[in-house]
């Protein structure tokens, strides 16, 4: 039911006329990157300070209102639908970088920051914060959703680079975790509990980040394989040889030729590796030997070396688009994006098999994915509205996950749960599943934040 006039009133009484209950924002805060959907949310609210997260927290909570927060609104599973109605918290305006410490290797931010703003503002630095999703989203949404991407093989997830949180509790409760230290074993990971929860257990209002030195040297370079089979073993084969790479992403036939209809590129329609290398120029030529030996063993071919920034840029410009190419495969269409992440001895056998089964069950739609750490994508091809090819795709997904299950892997390595995975999570953790029920009728026994998503139905 829509919020009552006299809690909108306290609302305002924080927010001002940065609370709002107009069709155009509640639709902008309504709209998912994928098929997922919902109605739009009651009202929006663009808070300014964590003193202004933790009253909203405190009426809503006092009244049994739901809050759904968001950043860019770029993730693929639904996390920030109000599927309960609302109050949607826009984190956007809180955008400052409030600290850098070269000297500490991190950096202090508010939600809203952008991970290309803050690289921006560490470029006179010499450092980097190297966490790449693809899409320019929000640090406060990337933690929210324990975000990864492109350099998570060399630099690791959002898990290993929040090293502490500023989060509001449902009750308004303001809380620290962690610390500006390098490693602590003092109590709970509450740090690590709140990464990845997705706003079910309260809103994040400030992220302590770990930075990366910049490296003295990048190559990266672009290859084709005969079959999809050649390039993923050369995947595991690299990886098993411990190759410090920095980043080595798979595109398959069809994502190839979707990325030369988008970008006008002319890259050959077959199986490619794409890679970096981070280091000292000497490591740097080292490393690239190393692998280029090992993809001429499993056919590689054509290798394109990319030096320069622009041309990195370029040749990233194509995994980076893939999602908005494959569109155009089937002009109208929309996507149904899902990933699993196996271990690397079973990841061959995983995308070919998610190929075949997609390609079997008369989809249209590609393989692409970060497979150096196992974790790959398929992103299906459907027609707006068309439930029969939903349901086909869903299937689809539903069987790569438990095939990943099967194999010791897990449903998801980066897109995380929100509302089209969370019918996976008894098969993913089985009684634990009931665990995190707890958790969350410990810290939110109203069930405001978020709910719908994650844990088992409290109400």
């Amino acid at each position: 039911m829509p919020i009552a006039d006299h809690i909108l009133s306290e609302l305002r009484a924080v927010l001002g006329d940065r609370l709002s209950t107009g069709e155009s924002d509640r639709t902008l805060h309504g709209a998912s990157e994928t098929f997922h959907s919902a109605p739009p949310p009651d009202a929006v609210a663009w808070p300014l300070t964590t003193e202004e997260v933790s009253a909203v927290l405190k009426i809503c909570n006092a009244h049994g209102v739901p809050v759904i927060g968001w950043g860019t609104g770029t993730s693929l599973e639904g996390h920030a639908l109000a599927v309960r109605g609302g109050l949607v918290l826009d984190m956007m305006r809180m955008d400052r970088v409030l600290d850098i410490r070269p000297a500490d290797l991190l950096a202090v931010v508010q939600p809203g920051v952008t991970r290309e703003a803050l690289n921006k503002e560490l470029r006179a630095t010499g450092l980097m914060f190297p966490v790449d999703p693809g899409a320019n989203a929000s640090l406060g949404g990337m933690a929210s959703t324990r975000a990864s991407g492109t350099t998570a093989v060399r630099y690791g997830t959002m898990r290993q680079n929040v090293l502490g949180l500023e989060a509001v509790l449902a009750d308004g409760t303001i809380i620290r975790t962690g610390s500006r230290a390098a490693k602590s074993s003092a109590g709970y990971d509450l740090t690590a509990l709140l990464v990845g929860s997705e706003g079910t257990l309260g809103i994040i209002t400030e992220l302590t980040l770990r930075l990366h030195g910049q490296p003295e040297d990048v190559a990266a370079a672009v290859c084709a394989f005969p079959t999809l089979e050649d390039a993923v073993t050369c995947v595991a084969q690299t990886m098993q040889m411990g190759v410090p790479m920095a980043r080595i992403e798979f595109m398959d036939a069809l994502g190839m030729r979707a990325v030369n209809l988008h970008l006008g590129s002319n890259y050959p329609e077959q199986p490619h590796l794409m890679v970096e290398f981070n280091g000292a120029p000497e490591a740097v030529k080292r490393d690239a030997e190393l692998f280029g030996a090992i993809a001429e063993e499993h056919h590689g071919a054509g290798f394109a070396w990319a030096t320069s920034l622009e041309e990195r840029n370029r040749l990233w410009a194509a995994r980076h688009a893939s999602y908005y190419a494959a569109l155009k495969l089937r002009p109208g269409a929309t996507g149904i994006s899902t990933d699993i992440c196996v271990p690397m001895s079973e990841l061959p056998a995983a995308v070919a098999a998610a190929a075949a089964d997609m390609h079997a069950s008369g989809l249209i739609g590609d393989v692409v994915g970060h497979v150096g750490d196992g974790n790959f994508h398929v992103l299906m091809l459907l027609e707006p509205g068309n439930q029969a090819e939903i349901a086909i795709a869903k299937g689809v997904a539903e069987r790569m996950a438990h095939r990943a299950l099967a194999v010791g892997g897990t449903i998801s390595g980066e897109h995380g749960i929100g509302v089209g995975k969370r019918n996976l999570m008894e098969a993913q953790h089985g009684p634990a599943w009931a665990v995190m029920g707890t958790i969350k009728r410990a810290l939110d026994p109203n069930n405001i934040m978020n709910p719908g998503k994650m844990v088992p139905d409290m109400n």
